[in-house]
């Protein structure tokens, strides 16, 4: 049975849909629940804005006891300086007595130009650049939160002699890729990357069937790589909208996610990516999920009424996937 993970969605404190503190304590109302194994946060730094991802979940350590503290995906990693992330990282997992979950992945926004204006401000770093720069910045994270010093001679990094302290309470500290390419050119390079550097996949359901073809295109590359493709995490970045009326929900998550985000997510994207309509329609929709291969769901509320969406959730819909 698949676990649950809540997402806060931070970046709605710029779009009206509540205030921080206010988005800040669905955790530890989530916690109390006992429905959840993790609540998780967003991140990007100037492609798509919003308030800082590491330092949420300092706070979020603070507020919780069990959760695992998990960023996903933290598309800011190829452009942040891989040293200081790993130190923050360490340091996170230290006061959260090793709860720290990180999902990684590459930030590329190919919408005007995002991800391309965000790296021209860290050094000009390129789109073209970001899959080996986030490659390495996870060999680096992995041999630097041994708390052992290191030496690294990388394509973008090199370092002699270098340690940090403190190391990570867990060893080793979870490292999952976020990764939803679209069958083609970049499948096979993304998928081969997870089975090689990842402790588990985190990708989005945009189109009908897409956990499954993920869950079954890795099975082999996990096998060659020496991992359990059965005990292996594939955890969904979902959404969910409850209400009596699908299509309505279906309108208003397309609302969200066009303020969240842009008008990036097509009808037929949205209808896939998001359990909308009443408790059975969407009880129905995750479990398809699970059945694809999900092992682990975290869902973000998209509705402007947070609450009323969080009760439903967790008084009607999880108690019966539990």
């Amino acid at each position: 049975m698949a676990t649950f993970g809540l997402t806060i969605p931070q970046r709605g404190a710029f779009i009206g849909v509540s205030s921080m503190p206010e988005l800040l304590d669905y955790a530890p109302r989530a916690e109390a629940t006992g429905l959840f194994d993790s609540v998780f946060v967003g991140d990007s730094i100037t492609a798509k804005p919003r308030p800082e991802a590491i330092t949420l979940l300092g706070a979020l350590a603070g507020s919780t006891e069990t959760l695992k503290l998990g960023v996903g995906c933290m598309a800011s990693m190829p452009v942040r300086d891989p040293v200081v992330f790993a130190y923050q990282w360490a340091t996170l997992d230290l006061v959260s007595q090793g709860r720290a979950l990180l999902a990684a992945c590459t930030g590329i926004v190919a919408a005007d130009g995002a991800s391309r204006r965000e790296g021209s401000h860290f050094g000009g770093i390129t789109d073209i650049d970001r899959p080996a720069r986030l490659e390495e910045a996870i060999e680096l994270c992995r041999l630097l939160w041994t708390g052992a010093p290191i030496s690294y001679d990388g394509r973008f990094y090199s370092y002699e002699d270098l340690q940090i302290q403190p190391a990570t309470v867990q060893q080793p500290c979870p490292i999952w890729i976020a990764a939803n390419p679209a069958p083609g050119r970049y499948w096979d390079r993304s998928m081969r990357r997870v089975a090689r550097l990842a402790d588990g996949i985190q990708t989005c359901a945009l189109g009908p069937g897409y956990v499954g073809m993920i869950t079954s295109s890795l099975a082999p590359l996990l096998a060659d790589a020496g991992k359990d493709p059965s005990t292996f995490p594939v955890s969904a970045y979902h959404n969910v909208n409850i209400g009596t009326d699908r299509d309505a929900c279906l309108e208003e998550s397309q609302r969200f996610l066009d303020a969240y985000y842009g008008p990036v997510f097509s009808s037929e994207q949205v209808a896939s990516w998001v359990s909308a309509g009443t408790v059975d329609q969407v009880i129905e929709h995750l479990r398809d999920l699970i059945g694809q291969g999900a092992t682990h769901i975290t869902l973000r509320l998209t509705s402007f009424d947070q609450d009323t969406q969080f009760r439903a959730l967790v008084e009607e819909v999880l108690p019966a996937l539990s």
